[in-house]
């Protein structure tokens, strides 16, 4: 091992501990499923936790989706991952899902693959669940996010803990992983549809950000990556001094409500709509305006504005959420 290489190690280990640490990933003991799809951050995960193993009594297991989209490369990779299993002695759980519709495709797949590790943690007694994502990846995500007019809460985008989801490269580079791979000489697998533009998160990553990146910002990827974090610990504090407002205020109190500031409202409403409809993933932002528009009127007289999926009736001091 080189004096280079021993230094990148040690640097990329001390950062993902001061992450864990920082953000409390997991434990000494824990007992994690590892997300492996054979590429090169998944490869430098599970090789990662393989040497804190030696340190800590970390229990791991990998889980890995083979959704037969890309035919034979589909295949590959599964052997891959399946030969990673058997080099670091790990148990390796494998789905290999009937994905019919590309309607959507990207969202079915990723539903598909964190229920899967989900069930396998649940099913296994395991703690944790780490997924592979990396700063790069936390860029692309706040620009697709941003494209599609997310809230505060999307523009945080990804946590580097979030319930049972741990991503303990989040602060990591996908250059400095590339690095490690290959002082390492780790093998991995590309996927060769990263380089088309078959996604939006593949027309970032390919056209965007070197876009941006040429004409405005060598150092894009970072800033935004920076940026959300920040922007995540901002909207976790909006996110908890409104969960303690509606736990108190149930009642939904129009006097009350009307003193919030606008960025708790539309919080405590949320929280209020999601009781009625907790499956609901999204709300439409010309609802969540009308309903806050109405809490804060000066009119007496009753109101109600209605959605697909919710309708808010003002009437008197009282606001009730219901199904329409």
């Amino acid at each position: 091992m080189t004096k280079s290489f021993d230094s990148l190690m040690k640097n990329l280990l001390k950062k993902i501990q001061n992450a864990s640490y920082a953000y409390d990933l997991w434990n000494n003991d824990s007992k994690i499923i590892l997300g492996v799809s054979g590429g090169p951050d998944s490869a430098c995960l599970l090789d990662i936790f393989c040497r804190l193993k030696e340190k800590y009594p970390l229990e791991l297991a990998i889980a890995h989706v083979n959704y037969g989209l890309r035919g034979a490369d589909s295949e590959k990779d599964e052997e891959f991952v399946r030969k990673l299993a058997e080099k670091y002695a790990l148990k390796i759980h494998i789905l290999k899902p009937a994905v019919h519709s590309k309607i959507n495709l990207e969202e079915k797949l990723r539903e598909i693959r964190y229920d899967f590790f989900e069930k396998m943690r649940q099913e296994n007694g395991f703690d944790l669940i780490a997924v592979a994502h990396n700063s790069d990846d936390q860029t692309e995500t706040f620009l697709m996010r941003v494209l599609r007019g997310s809230g505060l809460a999307g523009l945080g985008a990804m946590r580097h803990k979030n319930g049972k989801i741990i991503r303990p490269l989040l602060s990591i580079s996908r250059q400095e992983i590339l690095e490690y791979l290959k002082e390492r000489d780790l093998r991995h697998r590309t996927d060769k549809t990263n380089k088309t533009d078959l996604f939006l998160r593949n027309k970032i990553r390919n056209k965007l950000i070197p876009y941006l990146e040429n004409n405005f910002n060598p150092n894009i990827r970072k800033t935004i990556s920076d940026a959300t974090i920040s922007i995540a610990e901002d909207y976790s504090l909006i996110s908890e001094t409104a969960e303690k407002f509606f736990m108190k205020n149930k009642d939904l109190s129009v006097k009350k409500l009307s003193r919030l500031h606008p960025s708790l409202l539309k919080q405590v409403l949320l929280r209020a709509a999601k009781r009625i409809d907790p499956d609901m993933k999204d709300i439409e932002a010309g609802f969540v305006e009308e309903m806050t528009k109405i809490v804060r009127s000066t009119k007496n007289k009753p109101q109600i504005v209605v959605s697909k999926r919710l309708k808010l009736t003002r009437k008197g001091d009282k606001v009730t959420i219901s199904k329409p």
